[in-house]
């Protein structure tokens, strides 16, 4: 196969589709798909990598939960810009740029989880 990185990406973005039928994956698929790649190259952590999509103040974002100690939280806008940490940190309450995020986000839907075991 010539170009293996177009497969592995397909085959991401369909996973990505096929994990949650209601998941509406387009235009977000390659940024998405590079940032599950490099998170599946990371160690397995406890609790396990995920992306969530929510709506937040009119817009469609991502969130990925910090997974350990004083680590921050990142929450991406539609075109994988980091909007802010809401979460996360020696405080626990992220950078403080958006400190409504878990107050005002709306239609949670998990987009992607790691399924390797930690154990």
């Amino acid at each position: 196969m010539k170009h293996p990185l177009i497969f592995v990406l397909l085959a991401l973005s369909l996973l990505l589709v096929n994990c949650n039928p209601a998941a509406s994956v387009d235009e977000d698929s390659d940024w998405l798909a590079n940032l599950i790649v490099q998170f599946q190259k990371w160690p397995v952590s406890n609790p396990p990598r995920s992306i969530w999509r929510y709506e937040f103040k009119g817009q469609i974002v991502y969130y990925v939960p910090e997974v350990c100690c004083d680590q921050l939280s990142i929450l991406y806008d539609v075109n994988g810009n980091v909007i802010c940490h809401p979460s996360g940190g020696y405080s626990g309450g992220g950078d403080g740029r958006c400190p409504d995020f878990f107050q005002e986000r709306t239609d949670e839907m998990l987009i992607w989880k790691d399924s390797r075991s930690f154990f």
